[in-house]
């Protein structure tokens, strides 16, 4: 069985098709083991390239798919084929990519690495707090003056309650930045109800009213799909202050260092 979504990249806006199949082993990307690909700096987004690759391919705006993979607690037994460079838009979030997963019957496991002990890692001005559970636990605050805004989000591991309130929270930007977006020509190909905008004082949104928790949302979304290329979103808790996706990455390759997070 296989699902299929089309559909264009955020950043570049060419057309992209990604086929999702049922197949034993590890989640698999263009016939490569997730875990032997590497996250590479690109702004706004988590791009990767395969680590082994002799001509690498950046294959681009990969999280909000893995958000789906991880939040369900789909950690094998998928393949995932890429036509193109980036993974399409679609809604701004994860709901349906976790809708084309629960249509194709993946099957729920164990996250393949836990969190062995309790510590704290900083990078920049972003802070990620760890600490071991029974279940994977993630919680975000952000740092924004916007009053209106609810700035924390929090999961608790249930893969329906990340269905129903966390995939659904659409990427954002703030006011202050769609001039440059414009300039850029990203906006000219993404639909307007897949993005909300945040001002001084209110959430917009072209579609589904935005909640003023709907940014904090996303930026959970954000984390635990950057967490599944490091073995998550791991058996324990992550507490994350002002989380990025570049400093998300650090964050976790220094926890694996410091033997914070370990393989099961």
């Amino acid at each position: 069985m296989t699902s299929l979504l089309r559909g264009r990249g955020l950043f570049g806006g060419r057309p992209a098709a990604v086929t999702l199949r049922l197949e034993s082993g590890p989640l698999r990307l263009d016939g490569v083991p997730l875990s032997e690909y590497a996250y590479v700096p690109s702004p706004r987004t988590t791009a990767i390239v395969a680590k082994q690759a002799r001509q690498a391919r950046k294959i681009g705006t990969v999280e909000h798919l893995l958000a789906a993979f991880g939040g369900l607690g789909v950690h094998q037994g998928v393949a995932i084929e890429l036509e193109g460079d980036e993974l399409p838009i679609l809604d701004g979030a994860a709901a349906q990519w976790c809708a084309a997963l629960a249509e194709l019957g993946a099957a729920r496991s164990a996250p393949p690495c836990r969190i062995a002990r309790a510590g704290e890692v900083r990078v920049g001005t972003s802070i990620y707090a760890f600490a071991p559970g029974p279940a994977p636990e993630v919680a975000v605050t952000l740092d924004y003056p916007q009053a209106h805004l609810e700035l924390r989000a929090e999961w608790r591991g249930d893969p329906d309650e990340f269905a129903r309130r966390i995939a659904p929270a659409r990427t954002f930007a703030l006011a202050g930045e769609i001039a440059a977006l414009a300039d850029s020509g990203m906006m000219a190909h993404v639909d307007p109800e897949s993005v909300v905008v945040v001002d001084e004082h209110s959430v917009h949104s072209a579609g589904i009213p935005a909640a003023p928790d709907e940014p904090a949302r996303h930026k959970l979304l954000d984390l635990v799909g950057d967490l599944v290329l490091h073995g998550g979103p791991h058996e324990g808790r992550i507490e994350a202050f002002r989380p990025g996706h570049a400093a998300t990455h650090e964050a976790m390759a220094r926890a694996r260092a410091m033997g914070i997070v370990v393989d099961r």
